[in-house]
């Protein structure tokens, strides 16, 4: 079974195989947990949305339609992350107002610190658009056409926002500098 495609075991999954999913499970949970993380700043809240984007692809699993698992499993991480964003704004709590903890690891020089810490500035003053655009392109390594798919946008416009977002951030970084 550990040769089977991911959209393979998906589609067992969405017939009622739910032991496949675990096996999705293994594959995907960092990745999304990673990719959160880059969103909310916030392992906790990571941890509790990626526990509820596998609970939702379990439970909408009738919805898979055969297509890119991968797509179809960072969509329904967008999603959910949006949906926790919008609740938090709903608090009246803007995401730049979150207090953002970051798990400090254990790093070789103060000069690689510095270049993170300002690299991850130059990140919170892009809008989450092209905060989100940049961190699945070049922290998670999803192609543009995945990308376009995830968002629901066109390859073409994928690039050039990317494009656009990578220019800002370098901008935003430069300035921190």
């Amino acid at each position: 079974m550990k040769n089977k495609t991911d959209e393979e075991l998906m589609i067992h999954v969405s017939k009622g195989n739910l032991d496949m999913m675990s096996m999705l499970f293994e594959r995907y949970h960092i990745k999304i947990f990673n990719f959160l993380v880059k969103m909310t700043r916030d392992r906790d809240i990571s941890n509790d949305i990626t526990q509820e984007v596998f609970y939702k692809a379990i439970k909408y699993r009738a919805s898979y339609k055969k297509g890119k698992f991968s797509s179809w499993i960072y969509t329904i991480a967008r999603n959910t992350f949006s949906d926790y964003y919008q609740s938090q704004k709903n608090k009246e709590q803007r995401l730049d107002e979150i207090e953002f903890k970051i798990e400090q690891q254990e790093i070789n020089s103060i000069e690689q610190r510095e270049t993170k810490e300002q690299l991850n500035k130059a990140l919170d003053q892009l809008s989450q658009s092209d905060r989100e655009l940049v961190i699945l392109n070049r922290y998670q390594g999803i192609k543009y056409q995945e990308i376009a798919e995830i968002t629901g946008s066109t390859i073409g416009a994928v690039k050039t926002k990317v494009h656009r977002a990578i220019y800002k951030l370098k901008n935003h970084y430069l300035q921190n500098v």
